[in-house]
């Protein structure tokens, strides 16, 4: 028997307890390697999938191709022209006969325009999704399934302020339609994969795919622009049609395209899913839209006019002017006032605000919060309907002013005037006070930002002004000050907008 000292039993027993550590944290190691490669593997067949025709064999009986009829006319250019009396039976009845029957065949009053689009069903009782100026003016509209049928559509509602419209179809006996969901169009990334599907060009039933190019565009074409852009080929008929994330939820309806040709040269637009899902959902419960309205007119805080207003930097939306008896004004909103959050949600830019009020609740109370003569204050709202504010609108009628008295204002480059009848048929003019711009030197930093004849002055650094004299003390007060700008609010038309101006000196 082989004896073992047992102060080397002792080392072998530690050594081989140490040789099991190490093993252990080499394999933990190892399996977090293998956890990170796998969920690289996994993003990375997530981001390029090795084929779309799985989700597209799923997606596509959902969406529709749409054919709009739109008479041309009502009367053709032979309107009231008579068939010529000729004995019966003579060559000349069938002659004239055939010629006046082929002129009102081709006559605009009995032609029909056609047109094609694209849609979604979003709800297997037969609700369509599309583009508002898909349908626009239709006589008639059908929508076209993938297997061959056809049906004819209802229009639910329409918003031609998102581009959004509902239809709605009467599946035949024993159909059931498919439908595909929603998706959180916030949660689309710049790179990811969409899929675009829709009736381009008349063909049916095509299926593109592209990435998110960019997200939140501006396009001028609505208020509440905030599209996703997309390169997935989007040509003529495919505006109503969705576009897809990876997981087959729509995402957004696409809906324009920039092109110099009048074909897809990889730049599409869509309305994101979460700023048409409400537009549809109240389309659907009311027939037309609901939109929260907090009754002010706003513009854009550049960075001079954030050092006019003392901001630290641009943010927010200037509130250019209040409506009377709006809920902005009855909770003390004044003209001036920076609106820098609502509802909790910060308002970084100008045209994020529109979007956002709309979203909310009609009746719903809301915190707002202003940047007021340097420091932040919040009000509560209850907010109005924007709807039912634009069907009230009541021009105000303009009163008789003084003769007119013009005067040079040298520190700004502006010559003024009162507000007089002959310069408001002159300008279009709907003022009732303030100071009318008649005349700009070319070489100004008013001309340089824009002002020009017919614009009216209503505030000067906050301040409201009725005549040019008060204009005048109000501006040498700021120059007295050394200020190096002065901050006017100008009635434009219907518009008012904040111009911050560097003042001459000397």
């Amino acid at each position: 028997m082989k004896l073992i000292r047992p102060e080397r039993g002792r080392a072998a027993v530690a050594a081989s307890r140490d040789d099991r550590a190490m093993m252990v944290r080499y394999g933990v190691a190892f399996l977090m390697v293998l956890a990170v490669m796998a969920a690289a593997s996994a993003s990375f067949a997530r981001a390029a999938p090795e084929s779309f025709a799985p989700l597209v064999k799923k997606l596509k009986p959902a969406v529709v191709n749409i054919q709009v009829t739109q008479q041309a006319g009502k009367a053709g250019p032979h309107e009231g022209f008579e068939m010529p009396q000729v004995p019966e039976g003579s060559p000349f009845e069938e002659f004239f006969k055939d010629f006046f029957d082929k002129r009102r065949r081709q006559a605009p009053g009995n032609r029909s325009l056609t047109s094609v689009g694209s849609g979604f069903v979003i709800d297997a009782g037969g609700l369509i999704v599309t583009n508002n100026h898909v349908i626009d003016g239709a006589d008639e509209i059908r929508v076209f399934f993938s297997d061959g049928e056809s049906l004819d559509a209802e229009l639910v509602g329409t918003d031609p302020k998102t581009d959004v419209a509902v239809l709605r179809v009467k599946p035949n006996d024993g159909v059931t339609l498919t439908a595909v969901p929603w998706g959180n169009s916030d949660a689309a990334e710049e790179g990811d994969w969409v899929i675009a599907i829709g009736n381009p060009l008349g063909l049916g039933g095509t299926v593109t795919a592209g990435i998110v190019s960019a997200r939140g565009r501006d396009i001028r074409s609505g208020p509440y622009d905030d599209f996703i852009q997309t390169d997935a080929s989007i040509n003529k008929g495919n505006s109503g049609g969705p576009l897809f994330n990876v997981d087959g939820e729509v995402i957004g309806i696409n809906t324009a395209i920039f092109s110099q040709t009048g074909g897809s040269i990889g730049i599409g637009f869509a309305v994101p899913a979460n700023l048409a899902r409400p537009v549809v959902d109240q389309l659907v419960k009311f027939g037309r839209t609901k939109r929260g309205w907090l009754g002010v007119r706003i513009q854009t805080v550049t960075p001079e006019l954030a050092e006019g207003l003392g901001m630290d930097q641009p943010r927010g939306a200037l509130v250019a002017g209040v409506t009377d008896s709006s809920p902005a004004g009855d909770a003390g909103i004044k003209s001036g006032d920076v609106i820098v959050a609502f509802n909790g949600r910060s308002i970084d830019e100008m045209r994020e605000l529109p979007r956002i009020v709309a979203e909310t609740g009609v009746g719903k109370e809301v915190p707002v919060k202003v940047w007021r003569k340097g420091e932040e204050q919040e009000f509560k709202v209850t907010l109005g309907e924007l709807e039912a504010a634009e069907k009230e609108m009541a021009a105000v009628d303009p009163e008789q002013t003084t003769e007119p008295v013009e005067s040079s204002l040298d520190s700004l480059g502006l010559k003024l005037s009162p507000v007089t009848d002959a310069l408001r048929d002159q300008f279009g003019i709907d003022a009732e006070k303030g100071a009318v711009v008649t005349d700009v030197a070319p070489e100004s930093s008013a001309a340089e930002k824009g002002l020009r004849a017919g614009d009216v002055i209503i505030e000067v650094n906050q301040e409201p002004v009725s005549t040019p004299s008060d204009v005048a003390k109000q501006v040498k007060s700021v120059s007295d000050t050394k200020a190096r700008s002065v901050l006017l609010l100008v009635q434009r038309g219907d518009d008012r907008l904040f111009i911050a101006v560097r003042l001459n000196q000397g």
